[in-house]
């Protein structure tokens, strides 16, 4: 197939995306408005639009019309509703996928009516739209009752690269709880130094030992760091919690073999990509109950679903996994094997070629 993906050049996802594809035996064609990130294959042929966004959203069509025309594709994939879904609509291309991605549905329709009738207006002029999770399928369903439905298209790990394997040297005698997350308030971080503290405090009245043994590791960068560094050294905890900062996409499979509890308590979350890479790292996981999150934790089994904005409950739950390591052992290894299963990474580049085929043979 030759195909066209309209999305964000630096983004991560975009690039595993064009990357897998390419690497398929497909003719992959990545436009966008954004710089390319490096890890982008060689063989992806980039194209990028001249005018900047949010503007180029609304007035790049022409160019892109014009790329459409040269190269042709069977299919235009447009990632992110609001963003390049605009744009892909007024590409005016069929076949045409659209990909939500989280905020696009969950915050940008409840900022005006306009912004809302912008969205359906997206969503409806594409032949397909696909969605990470059930949650956000319904959100779809709730804003646009005019689409049938939405296609499930998960975003997999690759269980290669996120092992359980220890590559870099970890102190046995500490027991690190932590997260790899961006530093904003949706991602909850600021419960989580709470919960910690909770945890840490309570252990100090029943085992001062294990107390001094707990650790904090908070790894990404964002808004809220300095902020939340201050609220880490207002409960008590500084001494003993690492902020890590921003790191390379490549790094974070060793910063989560550094855990021994992964913890997401997020006020709003699409799918979790990041419980799924703690799990594929055979790391048992404490998250809330918001978005796509409970369909990624098996409750009890692979982890504990908490929730949301309850630290008591966080902590009850992080608690549980630092007395008993047999526990964290078991989890994390069931974990694993629920991420091989159902979230695989190539086994979500196959169900993503079947899709574009269905639409191919439905055009």
């Amino acid at each position: 197939m030759k195909l066209v993906l309209l999305a964000k050049g630096s983004s991560i996802h975009t690039i595993k995306w064009a990357n897998a594809l390419s690497e398929k035996g497909h003719e992959v064609h990545l436009i966008s408005m954004h710089p390319v990130g490096s890890l982008l294959n060689d063989e992806v042929d980039v194209h990028l639009l001249p005018i900047p966004a949010p503007l180029g959203y609304y007035f790049n069509f022409f160019s892109l019309r014009s790329l459409l025309k040269k190269i042709a594709p069977d299919l235009l994939h447009a990632h992110y509703a609001s963003g390049y879904g605009t744009l892909g609509r007024l590409g005016d291309f069929h076949p045409y996928m659209l990909s939500v991605w989280g905020s696009d549905i969950y915050d940008f329709p409840n900022k005006s009516a306009i912004h809302r009738k912008l969205l359906v207006s997206n969503l409806t002029t594409a032949d397909l739209v696909c969605s990470t999770s059930r949650d956000m399928s319904g959100k779809i369903s709730q804003l646009c009752p005019q689409l049938i439905d939405s296609t499930l298209t998960s975003f997999g790990v690759d269980t290669r690269v996120f092992t359980s394997k220890k590559l870099l040297p970890v102190e046995s005698d500490h027991i690190t709880v932590g997260t790899v997350k961006a530093l904003a308030h949706t991602y909850g971080i600021d419960i989580l130094i709470e919960a910690f503290a909770k945890v840490r405090g309570e252990l100090f009245t029943v085992n001062p030992g294990l107390a001094n043994k707990v650790r904090l590791l908070i790894v990404g960068g964002g808004p809220d760091q300095e902020a939340l560094e201050v609220h880490a050294k207002k409960m008590g905890i500084d001494e003993v919690t690492t902020f890590v900062g921003q790191v390379d996409h490549d790094d974070v499979p060793d910063y989560l073999r550094q855990l021994d509890v992964y913890i997401a308590m997020s006020r709003q979350e699409s799918f979790g990509v990041a419980i799924l890479e703690a799990s594929a790292c055979a790391r048992p996981v404490v998250v809330s109950d918001v978005g796509g999150l409970p369909e990624v934790v098996v409750d009890g089994e692979t982890g504990f679903i908490v929730p949301s904005e309850d630290v008591a409950a966080a902590a009850k739950a992080i608690l549980c996994l630092v007395f008993d390591p047999s526990l964290r052992i078991r989890m994390g290894q069931a974990g694993r094997k629920f991420v091989q299963k159902h979230y695989d990474w190539n086994n979500s580049v196959i169900d993503m070629e079947a899709v574009y085929a269905e639409v191919l043979a439905a055009d």
